[in-house]
This record gives C-alpha cells, sequence and structure tokens, in this order.
C-alpha cells in the first residue's frame, strides 16, 4: 500500500469516526428522527419582545383579545413564537401608528438583503447571522436565511444534517446553478422557528465554484454576479429581510451574494493579525467589485457595516484595536459589540443560540450579558433596516 493511499485510508476513516460521533452526540441532545423546536417564553420575555408591559399583556388575556396560551399548574403562561404572531397581528389591527407591531416592509419598501462575511474563517459570521436572523423573527420580521457556505453551519443549526438531508439535492446550488436551475420556492425550508424560512447549503454549493469559470467563458446568462438576485426576486415578496450566511473566501458564491446585497456586515475579532487579514479581504474585494460592476453588476448597499465580535471588554489589546478601527472607519464601524460569550459557545455544544436556551441552564449573570449584547447588535442592525426604509 502506498503513502498516498494510506493517508486516503486514514483521511476517510477519521471521516467516518467523527460522522459517527457527531451523530451519537446529536441523538444524546435531540430524540432520534425528531426535528428542533423552538422553547416557550415567559410572559415577561413576551412582553419585551412584543414592546408592551406585563400588566398589559394580562390585560389582553382578562379582556379576551387573544387565545389562551400555555399555562402551568402554578398559572404562569408561556407563550410560543406562533403565540406572539398572532398577538401582533391582534395588536397591530388596531395601532394607531402603523407598524408598531409588524415592523416588517411596507407597500414601496424594498426587501432588506444583508450580507455577513469576513474573509477569515472563526470571525463569527454564522454566529452572528443566525442570531440576528431570529431576534428579527421574533419582533415580527419574515426572515429568510440562505446559508452559501459549503460548510452549511448554518444550515446545521436550523436543525438539519445536511450531509444526509442535501447530499446530492435540495441546497441553494440548484436554484443558482447554470445546468437546469430549479425555482427557489422548491428548495426553501420551513423552519422550526416562527418567522425564519431556510434556503440550506451544502457541499455541492462548492460545485458553483467549479462551474463558473466554464460558465463565463460559454457566456451563460445570467452571469454568477447576477444569479442569486435572479433567484431572490422570486420569493423577495414573501420577505422583510434576506440574510446571507457567507463563505470564509472571496469566491464567486461570496460576489454573487454581494451583488444581491442591500446591506453587508463585515464582522471583525479584535486583533491585529484579523485586521490585517481584513485588509486583504476589503483590498480584494475592491479590485473584483470594479470588474463585475464593469461588466453590469448593479451594486448599491444602503449601508455598510464593521461588527465587532468574540469582544473582551477587559481586554487592553482589544480595546486598542477597536479605538484603531472607530478612527478609521468611524460610524461604519458599529457601536454595539458582540461579546465573547461561554454562554455562546455552550449553547452551541447542544447546536443551539442564545435565544434558544433558557436563563436557567446557565449562570444569571453570564446569560444575561449575552442576551444584552446580542440585542444591542440587532437593535442596531434593526435601525439599520428602518432607516433603508426612510423611517
Amino acid at each position: 500500500m502506498t503513502e498516498s493511499t494510506t493517508i486516503n485510508h486514514r483521511i476517510r476513516d477519521n471521516a467516518e469516526r467523527l460522522a459517527a460521533a457527531l451523530e451519537s452526540h446529536m441523538l444524546k441532545s435531540f430524540a432520534p428522527d425528531a426535528r428542533k423546536e423552538l422553547r416557550l417564553f415567559s410572559a415577561g420575555e413576551a412582553a419585551d419582545l412584543l414592546g408592551i408591559s406585563a400588566s398589559f399583556l394580562r390585560k389582553l388575556h382578562f379582556d379576551g383579545r387573544i387565545l389562551d396560551v400555555h399555562t402551568t399548574p402554578g398559572g404562569r403562561r408561556h407563550y410560543s413564537a406562533e403565540d406572539l404572531l398572532a398577538i401582533r397581528h391582534t395588536l397591530e389591527s388596531t395601532a394607531k401608528t402603523p407598524g408598531t407591531y409588524l415592523p416588517g416592509r411596507r407597500e414601496g419598501d424594498k426587501v432588506q438583503v444583508l450580507s455577513f462575511l469576513n474573509f477569515k474563517g472563526g470571525s463569527g459570521k454564522t454566529t452572528s447571522s443566525i442570531h440576528t436572523a431570529q431576534r428579527l423573527a421574533l419582533k415580527g420580521y419574515r426572515v429568510l436565511a440562505v446559508d452559501i457556505d459549503p460548510q452549511a453551519s448554518l444550515t446545521t443549526l436550523f436543525g438539519y444534517r445536511p450531509e444526509y438531508d442535501f447530499l446530492d439535492s435540495g441546497t441553494i446550488y440548484d436554484a443558482i446553478r447554470y445546468d437546469d436551475p430549479v425555482p427557489l420556492q422548491q428548495i426553501i425550508q420551513k423552519t422550526y422557528f416562527t418567522g425564519i424560512d431556510l434556503a440550506p447549503a451544502g457541499l455541492m454549493l462548492q460545485e458553483f465554484e467549479h462551474e463558473t469559470p466554464q460558465a463565463l467563458i460559454n457566456n451563460v446568462q445570467p452571469p454568477f454576479f447576477a444569479r442569486m438576485a435572479t433567484v431572490l426576486q422570486e420569493v423577495e415578496a414573501d420577505y422583510d429581510v434576506i440574510l446571507f450566511d457567507c463563505p470564509p473566501q472571496l469566491g464567486y458564491l461570496t460576489m454573487s451574494a454581494l451583488c444581491a446585497s442591500t446591506g453587508v456586515l463585515i464582522t471583525v475579532v479584535p486583533n491585529m493579525l484579523d485586521v490585517a487579514s481584513m485588509s486583504q479581504f476589503l483590498q480584494m474585494s475592491a479590485d473584483l467589485l470594479d470588474v463585475v460592476g464593469n461588466a453590469g453588476a448593479q451594486m448599491e448597499f444602503d449601508f455598510l457595516r464593521f461588527l465587532i465580535n468574540r469582544y473582551e471588554p477587559n481586554d487592553g489589546p482589544q480595546q486598542q484595536v477597536v479605538a484603531f478601527l472607530r478612527q478609521l472607519f468611524g460610524k461604519e464601524v458599529m457601536t454595539a459589540h458582540m461579546l465573547k460569550s461561554t454562554a455562546v459557545s455552550d449553547a452551541g455544544l447542544t447546536q443551539q443560540t442564545v435565544y434558544e436556551v433558557e436563563r436557567t441552564q446557565f449562570h444569571r449573570n453570564t446569560y444575561d450579558r449575552a442576551i444584552d449584547s446580542l440585542n444591542q447588535v440587532n437593535e442596531e442592525i434593526e435601525t439599520l433596516i428602518q432607516h433603508a426604509w426612510g423611517r
């Protein structure tokens, strides 16, 4: 047996053992064949999400304006995401100001398409994009999450197993491929999280990177940079916000997402190595965007922001890097930042987010700091979206 064959066998054996271990881990976390389910929310959490007081929420029940919800033997009410959405519709029907409880698009508003990206892996793109998608959905927005990373981490967090569920078909690749693409609606999946649909990813997405050079030679239309925007037009009426979780490389998939976007969020870990990498990323992005712009791509961003990720407030060098970035880019650096938190990493052990786990599962202060950080980031993103709609 040659050394190369031995290496192949070793890699394959490692892959199979890892897949089996991950399968075992998931079976311990979730029942066999079960899909993820979103937890219920307490009355306090529900009132906070709805933007009303807990006493007003109780009055809505007392007056019979909203349906009964799950109630414990002790009389505590718990609300599903579906309950919250139904209450939003009830409150919106009598609101003095349109959009108070359903803040999404109105007539004339364009769908907001946000790309979370960076050249470097581990910068928190997936963590940022899924927490933003979930927070916006809980606030009443209709969200489509589009996973364009062949590693499919976002798809996995929604409870799918890409290596089994979407091995040969069913990913966003099927909608943007050059040979016999399918309508995007056919591959969009409803998720366990009310308000969020998913266009999944899988390893087949890598084929888009391989096929595009030949498609450019053959002048296949629409070209790669317009394919994502073209397929999104088929479904954009169904959503207020569309989020791209981009791969950690500046390839054809990322460029296609950028050319479909109205807003860009560049995630940055505040250390000088990551900032130096980002410098290269920005230069390459500008050069490539020049090329596709000259080829006819329409790129009009409502906003571009740098999102500080995995921030440790007591880390002096990190503080210096953040100050350095703010001096360079001013208001393009988001005011809020995502803290580095064990709550985020611990939730990830069971493929969950901080919004999905119960507060009682963590040390109270740890959970509260993580939630506050995430909410501040997502409120700032929501403000950018509303401002793009002229509100």
